[in-house]
């Protein structure tokens, strides 16, 4: 390969590996399968937090990349740049979601289990959850009696 083509590989292998990390990472965490029920089409009209974390199926984490939002309608999620590919914005209505509260040694949780028959989870800090919880107003989902173990 001449030297002059190097730069110009590199360049091709990084976009390839973007591209297949977030593709695999969406198909593994669940929001591929959510997306194809819950894509948001449109614009997103309530408050929303940038840069939030969460954990979803099978240990997948999403740290800090993370626009969450919530109005009385329903759940907004939105990925940063880094792993847009495969990962288009979703709105699942709060008739879709059933919340529980859990512990993990020190850390309180919040997790949502998105889509009725997909109950993917997604869990999140309890200040995240209660600031979701505040911007659904009463149209939060009652939270189930049982906690997450």
């Amino acid at each position: 390969m001449a030297t002059g083509h190097f730069p110009v590989f590199l360049v091709l292998l990084v976009a390839v590996f973007v591209l297949v990390l977030g593709l695999s990472i969406s198909h593994i965490s669940g929001w591929a399968s959510l997306a194809q029920r819950y894509r948001c089409e449109e614009g997103f009209s309530g408050d929303r937090l940038r840069f939030r974390s969460a954990a979803m199926r099978y240990s997948s984490h999403y740290g800090n990349c993370l626009t969450t939002g919530a109005n009385p309608q329903g759940l907004f999620l939105s990925m940063s740049v880094t792993f847009l590919v495969g990962h288009p914005p979703l709105f699942i209505p709060w008739s879709e979601i059933t919340i529980r509260r859990g512990r993990f040694l020190w850390f309180k949780y919040v997790e949502l289990r998105l889509g009725q028959e997909l109950a993917i989870p997604f869990r999140i800090s309890e200040g995240l959850g209660s600031r979701l919880a505040a911007w659904a107003g009463g149209a939060w989902p009652e939270e189930s009696a049982t906690g997450v173990r």
